[in-house]
């Protein structure tokens, strides 16, 4: 006997528009102030603005790939989509890992560079640029935390949003550092110190990426406690068979095979299971009972 048990989140239209209306807002000020960095350090000729500007684009991406799951979540299946347009959001974060991967590693050798052949490096434009990147990123953060905990990507955007804060902060007083003593050598080193930190997690990201393209097991989630919370409950005799992995960014199927105790409670046993599992963030459910 085979029972099919399907969950959907249901969010309520006010909230997704208020939602949809702090991301654009997010995703707006944060793609122009990286046009602005990217311009300011062409002008000032700092690598660290550049890197840093890389480092926004990032989040800017994040910011994107969030909206999507989360307009994606509500993708229905279909008769040729299994599970609708949830996995689109898996491949956009794998072909931004590899985008940015380039990216970093073009403004590191940028750096590099830098240190063969030091130039003037304006620190006044690094200072007031980076100061507004603050104001950017405080303002997105205060945004996305009123939103956070209606959905576990917008709790991530608001972390990198608020270590933002904390990179722009160190960007300013590289700035005056060199403002006021002439140091320009400062400013590869931030550079190469902000890309450092901008490629862990580009490499973080790419490895998560590609480990939901191949539907591996979520890294978020305990194989051996899953296991143990299924076998947990009344009227299973063990696990035969369980299978989970991501259909979007946020959202887990699951299928499992159960030896149960007495087949004709089966339905009840299936209803046991769903219950103990609410915790874990699994969308699809397919239990097979034996």
């Amino acid at each position: 006997m085979e029972t099919m048990v399907h969950t959907h989140s249901h969010t309520p239209a006010a909230s997704i528009r208020t939602m949809n209306w702090v991301y654009y807002l997010a995703i707006g000020l944060n793609l122009g102030y990286v046009i602005l960095e990217v311009i300011m350090g062409l002008v000032s000729n700092s690598v660290g603005l550049l890197s840093d500007a890389g480092h926004k684009l990032i989040d800017v991406f994040s910011l994107v790939i969030a909206l999507v799951a989360f307009k994606l979540s509500g993708s229905r299946p279909s008769k040729k989509y299994n599970f609708g347009y949830r996995k689109t959001s898996i491949l956009i974060s794998l072909f931004n890992a590899l985008l940015l991967f380039v990216a970093v590693l073009v403004i590191i050798y940028e750096s590099i560079e830098k240190f063969a052949s030091p130039s003037q490096v304006d620190g006044g434009i690094i200072s007031w640029t980076a100061g507004i990147g603050i104001l950017v990123s405080g303002v997105s953060a205060i945004l996305l935390n009123r939103q956070q905990s209606k959905d576990i990507n917008t709790r991530g955007a608001f972390l990198h949003m608020a270590t933002d804060s904390l990179i722009s902060l160190g960007v300013v007083l590289s700035g005056l550092v060199i403002r006021f003593t002439g140091w320009v050598m400062l400013d590869p080193i931030v550079s190469i110190l902000i890309s450092c930190v901008i490629l862990y997690n580009t490499l973080k990201l790419l490895r998560e990426s590609f480990r939901m393209s191949i539907d591996a097991f979520p890294s978020d989630l305990d194989y051996d406690a899953l296991l143990a919370r299924i076998a947990s409950c009344k009227g299973v005799k063990r696990v035969v068979e369980l299978k989970v992995w991501p259909v979007s960014v946020t959202q887990n199927a699951l299928t499992s095979k159960v030896e149960v105790e007495c087949p004709a409670e089966g339905v009840e046993i299936v209803k046991a299971i769903r219950k103990s599992l609410e915790e874990f963030n699994i969308e699809d459910l397919t239990i097979e009972i034996q």
